[in-house]
């Protein structure tokens, strides 16, 4: 498969991701979050704003592999 397919399709992934992900994260910090203390909210939120890439990491390697 040729890079630029991959970049499509690893493209389209990481939105579908994205646009899942980010009404869930959502949901929890406005559910549980917003009753914690401002420092324990300030950590979740960074925690919540890190932790999509880490899924996505593999995704990105095969994404950017150069063509054979």
């Amino acid at each position: 498969m040729r890079r630029r397919t991959r970049t499509l399709i690893g493209t389209l992934t990481i939105l579908a991701f994205v646009c899942v992900y980010g009404p869930l994260a959502m949901a929890l910090a406005d559910s549980r979050i917003s009753e914690t203390p401002a420092v324990v909210q300030a950590v979740l939120y960074s925690i919540l704003g890190i932790v999509w890439i880490f899924p996505l990491m593999p995704l990105i390697r095969w994404m950017e592999r150069a063509d054979p």
